[in-house]
């Protein structure tokens, strides 16, 4: 059985990849056994990839009122919301070890409004699939609904510009029809 290729698009080999993009895969590499195939994939534009990888950092690894496992719920939910298998394979790993949780990321991709999350969850994931998918109908009073939940009007800019970026990851991922790392599917489970 062959494997599937990770893109459609033309995959550059490792060694071809610029300095400081291949040196941030060989370290992501010796830490978790594996180069997620989105680096490899994206690799094919390496400004771009420099760009979404500064933007992605800005988001998902600074100091914010959403933790770390909150952003990637966002990920998940929105991710599942727009069928991007890749994404919800990947950022599921990532989710079931930040939340310490095995199931959550299950339930987020298919049916959010009964994920095991609590309300102020429940209330921004429903805002963040509002916004992935009829952004349109976004009104003030979503936003006065997670204010009442606590967040604050920068916690609601976090949760529109990951639900954002992982707008355009999903359809990064759908165009390349971008294969998840094997590795990822059992990441977290135990």
């Amino acid at each position: 059985m062959t494997e599937s290729p990770i893109s459609t698009f033309p995959v550059p080999a490792l060694e071809d990849i610029p300095e400081d993009l291949r040196s941030m895969m060989v370290g992501i590499q010796e830490k978790t056994g594996f180069i997620p195939n989105v680096f490899l994939a994206l690799a094919h534009r390496p400004d771009e990839l420099r760009s979404f990888m500064s933007y992605h950092d800005a988001l998902m690894e600074r100091d914010s009122g959403l933790s770390k496992a909150e952003r990637e719920m966002i990920v998940v939910a929105t991710s599942g919301a727009n069928s991007c298998m890749y994404c919800v394979v990947a950022h599921g790993a990532i989710l079931r070890i930040r939340a310490k949780n095995p199931l959550i990321a299950d339930q987020l991709a298919i049916d959010p409004s009964k994920a095991d999350v609590d309300d102020r969850q429940k209330a921004m994931i429903a805002f963040a699939i509002k916004l992935a998918r009829t952004p349109e109908d976004l009104e003030e009073s979503d936003h006065n609904l997670l204010r009442s939940h606590g967040f604050s009007d920068d916690d609601i800019w976090d949760i529109g510009a990951i639900t954002g970026l992982f707008a355009m990851s999903n359809r990064l991922a759908h165009l390349a029809s971008m294969r998840p790392n094997d590795e990822f599917l059992s990441m977290g489970r135990s």
